[in-house]
């Protein structure tokens, strides 16, 4: 017998009882099984079994969307460290924050991992939509993940907007009170608009709270499920134009 051939470990492990009810998909020995263990899988159902192989060279997307993703990563793991230490109080806001830059361990690296990350997200974002228009990507038949990937633009610039606030200090103020007013001359629904980001007439506690759930809490979740559509949309526009005399991977 080929010594490739003996199980492994793992291998016996995936045939046992315990093991089969985990691994529900077959062996990976033939194409139909291979597909099979795609489709099974949770974090790779999102993903087709086949595409062209220009589309994972960096030529292609120069790996904007990556470097996107990857940087959100970075600013959802530094923003939980930097939770522990941070009050959405206005009376605490400012006080926290140069806590953490001058007593929280490598709190003020993690800080600023946290808002380069954000500046760099909105930079790669808005490059990223910029190769997508200028290439034509967005035409048929991916005109329904381009308007998602709008979307995700609109939800990164509020996610830096949000932001913006919570250190508290002159600089923050100014800015969401410049902000807001002018979020007031959008057309019929300005004012509406200005007082759920107020939560009142004026920039307050209440207007530190809400800028803190909503940065925290609402956006990231709104990103992550409007990500996971906009990648699986992605991936099955993708092969729609595969090339049968193209070798897939």
């Amino acid at each position: 017998m080929d010594l490739r051939d003996k199980p492994t470990g793992l291998d016996r492990l995936r045939r046992s009882e315990v093991g089969r009810s985990i691994w529900r998909a077959p062996d990976r020995a033939t194409p139909r099984d291979r597909a099979a263990g795609h489709w099974s899988n949770f974090f790779l159902h999102i993903y087709p079994v086949k595409m062209q192989r220009r589309e994972i060279g960096i030529r292609y997307s120069w790996y904007l969307g990556a470097m996107s993703t990857v940087l959100f990563g970075s600013l959802v793991a530094s923003g939980i460290y930097l939770m522990f230490f941070y009050v959405p109080s206005p009376v605490q806001a400012y006080s926290n924050i140069q806590s953490i830059q001058t007593e929280v361990a490598f709190g003020q690296y993690i800080r600023n991992v946290h808002r380069w990350s954000a500046h760099l997200m909105v930079l790669i974002v808005a490059a990223h939509m910029a190769r997508v228009f200028y290439r034509g990507a967005y035409k048929k038949p991916k005109e329904f993940n381009w308007v998602i990937g709008v979307v995700l633009l609109a939800l990164t610039l509020l996610m830096s907007f949000t932001g913006y606030l919570l250190p508290w200090d002159q600089l923050a103020y100014w800015a969401v009170t410049v902000g807001t007013e002018m979020a007031a001359y959008v057309p019929f629904i300005g004012d509406t608009v200005r007082e759920i980001l107020l939560g009142g007439t004026t920039v307050g506690s209440a207007t530190l709270l809400r800028f803190y759930v909503l940065h925290v809490a609402v956006l990231p979740t709104l990103i992550v499920l409007t990500l996971s559509i906009h990648l699986w949309r992605w991936r099955k526009d993708a092969m729609l134009e595969i090339d049968r005399e193209e070798p897939d991977v």
